[in-house]
C-alpha cells in the first residue's frame, strides 16, 4: 500500500523546507505517517494481512529513528514536527 503520487507532491509541499525538498527529515516522516495512516486503514479490514503488517511495523521503527535524529540535531524542529503532524510525545 502506498499513497498516491498527488499525496506525496502535496506533503512534499507542505513539509518541505524548500522547492523540491525530499530529502529533509521532515518531509520523511510526514511521508511515512501518511503512508502509515493508510496501512492503518487496510489492517482494519485485512486482519490477517501479516505481511503488510511486517512492513507497517517497518515503517514505524524508521520513522522513530527520524524523530530521534531531528530531535537530537535540533529541538524546536523536532516539537515543530510533531506538532503539526499531530504525533504525540
Amino acid at each position: 500500500m502506498s499513497i498516491t503520487p498527488e499525496e506525496k507532491a502535496r506533503v512534499m509541499k507542505e513539509y518541505g523546507t524548500k522547492e523540491g525538498d525530499t530529502g529533509s527529515p521532515e518531509v520523511q516522516v510526514a511521508i511515512l505517517s501518511s503512508r502509515i495512516a493508510t496501512l492503518t486503514e487496510h489492517f482494519k479490514t485485512h486482519k490477517k494481512d501479516n505481511h503488510g503488517r511486517r512492513g507497517l511495523l517497518k515503517m514505524v521503527a524508521t520513522r522513530r529513528k527520524l524523530l530521534d535524529y531531528t530531535k537530537s540535531k535540533d529541538e524546536a524542529r523536532y516539537q515543530d514536527l510533531i506538532k503539526r503532524l499531530g504525533l504525540r510525545r
